[in-house]
């Protein structure tokens, strides 16, 4: 097949399979990355390889930005004390238990190809947790802390990752020059992404073109991570930063059609390379067995697959607890500062470990040779013991979560309702406010001022909720209302329809009064 009937075949399956999880209530990476491993494993058909550089550069930086774009600033450093002990402080220690236990179960894999294994299995993946938490809606607090995890995870284990191969390529390690390094690196890459990040604002807020724009910010990503990764610094961190100063600026700087036009295109775009991740995962495993090696048998295979596997999600549950815990028992700042949460929400996020797409191209972008041009040890190996964690992970966590979620009843806390409520009170107030000072500046046009009064005040009717407990009652008045205003928009556009079918007015007419219908739905629907 031409590599372009390939790539149309993979959207084909990514839309199938999406429409197919919804409708049986499997998280979607986890049927992408089935129906890819299926896939693979029919005789006949072309094999598809994932080369690291497509991941690295092609789909890892549009996702990292988008979710670093809709990030609060605000939320993560509230919980920067978990984020770092998940993002760094959980990274680090999943590296030196994996390489342990790895060097323990076969002595002929070098320590710095046993790090660098640590390394490629210990970033839990973006999309998979947070996909399953907002579909199942886990209180906030623990969509920060996962979300916020997954934006600075990867980083840290792409710095870890890259100082491991170096010493087992160069067979040299030094713990001091690491530290140097991983510091360098990290905050090399924060810097980068402010450059970065700033640029993309200044640029944004002069133009007044939404194409236009919505294009600019498609490239911003990669003006992230191109010079980062070209100095020798963190292009994931890069990204980030970037992602989160563009976002906290783009309700200052980008005009309402850019903001409706780019919000469709990223959601695209995201759910796209989304598919296409997952679907590529599965369709390895043909590639990854070729490459094993004949020497080993499959009980050894499989033994060390199963023990690599409860390790890494062991050595999570058992850094959850105390790094929850301990810091305010300890600590009284902490204490007083930070709620405790419960058990069972703990629980949650320690099972929130499925790996993905980051460490199976790390995997894969491993180097063939070392000094002196003698292959890599234990390689294909690495390979396969990546892809064994990412399915032991992602398909046996990910599909167990949702029911774990459940069983231990967990939901939604209602907060982000509550914040939304908050923000239309404070905009009505401030609309009224402005009323009244147009009655006075524009006396001629009293009726149309009291015709939007009249609307604002009737919308205050709409916002009773419980300021103390967050807790926000279902609308049934304005639920109703919203079906109505849909009925009557329905009738427009069936009007304006058949006024085209019948050839009295142009499709060129017909779209123009359908884009302003449609923007009154979506507001009925807000």
């Amino acid at each position: 097949m031409h590599p372009v009937e390939v790539v149309l075949a993979l959207l084909l399956l990514v839309a199938l399979l999406t429409v197919t999880a919804r409708r049986i209530g499997v998280p979607y990476p986890i049927l992408m990355t089935l129906g890819g491993l299926g896939l693979g494993l029919v005789p006949g058909l072309p094999r598809v390889e994932l080369a690291p550089d497509i991941v690295f550069l092609l789909f890892l930086p549009p996702l990292l930005f988008a979710a670093a774009f809709f990030t609060s600033p605000r939320e993560l450093a509230a919980n920067a004390r978990p984020i770092g002990l998940l993002a760094i402080g959980l990274v680090l220690a999943t590296t030196v238990i994996v390489a342990v236990a790895v060097h323990t179960l076969a002595p002929g894999v070098p320590w710095a190809v046993a790090f660098a294994l640590g390394a490629i299995v210990s970033p839990p993946d973006a999309v998979a947790a947070t996909a399953i938490a907002q579909r199942l809606g886990l209180p906030r607090r623990m969509v920060i802390i996962l979300e916020g995890e997954s934006l600075v995870n990867d980083a840290t284990a792409l710095v870890a990752y890259r100082l491991a191969v170096i010493a087992a390529v160069s067979g040299t390690f030094s713990l001091g020059n690491a530290a140097v390094s991983f510091v360098v690196v990290s905050v090399g890459g924060v810097a980068i992404g402010l450059l970065a990040g700033w640029a993309i604002v200044f640029v944004l807020s002069r133009l007044n073109d939404p194409p236009v724009e919505v294009l600019f910010s498609l490239l911003g990503p990669f003006g992230a991570w191109l010079p980062a990764e070209a100095i020798g610094v963190s292009g994931v961190l890069s990204v980030v930063t970037a992602g989160i100063v563009v976002g906290r600026k783009a309700p200052r700087i980008l005009g309402s059609d850019a903001r409706i036009l780019g919000s469709g295109v990223w959601q695209m775009v995201v759910f796209t390379l989304n598919g296409l991740v997952f679907i590529l995962i599965g369709l390895q495993l043909p590639n990854i067995l070729d490459t094993l090696s004949a020497s080993r048998t499959f009980g050894e295979l499989a033994s060390w697959a199963v023990i690599v596997s409860v390790t890494v999600i062991l050595v999570r549950l058992v850094w959850v607890f105390p790094g929850t815990y301990l810091p305010g028992w300890l600590i009284p700042a902490v204490r007083a500062r930070e709620q405790r949460p419960p058990v069972r929400n703990v629980l949650i996020v320690g099972w929130a470990g499925m790996r993905g797409v980051v460490s199976l191209a790390a995997a894969l972008a491993l180097p063939l040779t070392v000094a002196g041009g003698a292959p890599f040890p234990q390689r294909d190996l690495v390979i396969f013991l990546t892809f064994s964690v990412i399915l032991a992970t992602l398909v046996g966590q990910g599909l167990t979560l949702p029911w774990l979620i459940r069983r231990l009843g967990i939901g939604d806390d209602g907060s982000a309702d509550h914040e939304e409520l908050h923000a239309r009170e404070a905009s009505v107030t401030a609309a009224l406010a402005r009323l009244d000072e147009l009655a006075v500046e524009m006396p001629g046009h009293q009726e149309l001022l009291d015709h939007l009064r009249e609307r604002h005040e009737h919308a205050t009717e709409h916002f009773e909720h419980d300021h103390e407990s967050g807790e926000v009652p279902l609308d049934q008045e304005a639920i109703e209302h919203a079906a109505i205003r849909r009925a009557v928009i329905d009738a427009q556009r069936l009007a304006v329809i058949d006024l085209r079918d019948r050839g009295v007015i142009s499709d060129e007419a017909l779209r123009r009064v359908e884009r302003g219908l449609d923007l009154e739905e979506l507001r009925a629907e807000g």
